[in-house]
């Protein structure tokens, strides 16, 4: 991703949604792709996108076995997942199938374009693995394991760091629940345990732990570190 115009690649078989995106994204600078079906979507990853917006309600291919191809053919493009509004369980299994993140139909145009900006954020995070992290007041020092909230060091018990430094190398991205509890548990463990962590580790770093800045909920989700400014 250097100064070349971003390539997104929209898969969505609904005219008007592809009409909509291809006027609101262009407008933004980014250079487009459409596909109105599963196989197109598949023949346009040739071209390289630098993201995917997937809507999961196609005619001739599952979404979520779409995602599934789409990650066995790139692993890293970051994929933005439509879908519709009461569908929590096919949003939980598009994140854990890979896709970065998801918006709901119907939506703003400013919500999903901080959206793509988010993911593309994580992209390049990811790339060039930065040892210290910042957004906001919060920095995250990853060499040496330093946590400061403006000029005051953060002093985390191990489980709370491990929990912090797995949302800071996805910062922006959606992670499930089952996700973080395969990180930091690595078996099946009650996801009661990952809220008392998340409820400490806000209470140490957020200024309200009742109306989080930085460790966001995705209610039936799981949760998002809030992305680099």
């Amino acid at each position: 991703m250097s100064g070349a115009l971003l390539k997104i690649l929209v898969i969505d078989d609904e005219p008007p949604i592809r009409k909509l995106l291809r006027m609101g994204l262009s407008t933004q600078g980014y250079g487009i792709l459409e596909a109105p079906n599963g196989k197109t979507a598949l023949q346009l990853l040739e071209e390289k996108p630098d993201l995917v917006i997937l809507d999961l309600g196609l005619p001739d291919i599952q979404g979520h076995e779409l995602l599934r191809l789409i990650r066995a053919r790139n692993e890293s493009v970051p994929i933005v997942v439509l879908s519709s509004r009461g569908d929590e369980a096919g949003k939980v299994q598009a994140l854990d199938l890979g896709a970065d993140d998801y918006i709901t139909k119907p939506f703003g145009m400013d919500e999903l374009l901080a959206r793509i900006r988010a993911a593309l954020r994580h992209q390049l995070q990811v790339q060039g693995e930065r040892p210290v992290f910042k957004t906001g007041d919060l920095s995250v020092d990853l060499v040496r394991r330093i946590v400061k909230v403006g000029d005051k060091d953060v002093k985390l018990s191990p489980k709370e760091y491990d929990l912090l430094r797995v949302l800071v190398q996805h910062a922006g991205k959606v992670l499930t629940h089952k996700f973080l509890l395969h990180e930091l548990w690595d078996e099946l463990t009650d996801a009661q345990y990952l809220r008392v962590y998340v409820r400490q580790l806000r209470q140490k770093i957020e200024a309200d732990a009742e109306r989080p800045r930085y460790v966001l909920t995705e209610t039936g989700i799981g949760y998002r570190l809030r992305a680099p400014d």
